[in-house]
C-alpha cells in the first residue's frame, strides 16, 4: 500500500525564480510523514514523541529534483518504505503533480529514544504498522 496526501505550494515555498525553493522540498517531505502517521498509521506525531517517547530523526536523504514545481501547484506525496531494519527503516517519497513526476526523495530514519538519544529496535508493534506500507521486491 502506498500513503498518499496533497500539498498546495504556496508562495512562501518558492524562490525569487518562482520555483519551489529546494529545501522546502525536503520540510514538505517531513509533513508527509507526519501526515503518515496522523492518518496511514493512526498513530499521532505527538503522540509518537511525546507519549510514546520515540523520534524517527533522518540519518541520510537522496534526493532529484526531476521538474520544478511553481507557486499554485497541487502536488501529490506517494510514502512507501523501502526497507525495514532492526533500528531503521527507508522511505521512498515520490511527488508528482498531475501525474508528472516532479521530485523524489529516499529517506534513512532511526527509531530512537527520547530519553537517551539512542537508537532503539523497531518493536513488532510498530513493525507490523509499516510493513502495511512495504513496497514489494524489485528486480
Amino acid at each position: 500500500m502506498i500513503f498518499r496526501c496533497q500539498k498546495l505550494i504556496r508562495f512562501a515555498h518558492c524562490d525569487p525564480a518562482g520555483i519551489v525553493f529546494y529545501p522546502r522540498y525536503i520540510e514538505l517531505c517531513v509533513e508527509a510523514v507526519e501526515d503518515w502517521f496522523n492518518q496511514g498509521l493512526g498513530v499521532s506525531f505527538w503522540a509518537l514523541h511525546e507519549e510514546h517517547r520515540l523520534g524517527i530523526p533522518a540519518v541520510h536523504l537522496d534526493v532529484n529534483f526531476i521538474t520544478p514545481s511553481r507557486h499554485g501547484d497541487m502536488l501529490d506525496f506517494l510514502l512507501s518504505v523501502a526497507r525495514i531494519g532492526t533500528s531503521s527503516m527507508t522511505l521512498d517519497v515520490i511527488v508528482e503533480c498531475e501525474g508528472q513526476r516532479r521530485f523524489r526523495e529516499r529517506i534513512v530514519v532511526v527509531m530512537v529514544s527520547l530519553d537517551t538519544m539512542h537508537s532503539v529496535p523497531i518493536t513488532e508493534p510498530w513493525r507490523l504498522k509499516f510493513l502495511t506500507y512495504m513496497e514489494p521486491e524489485r528486480d
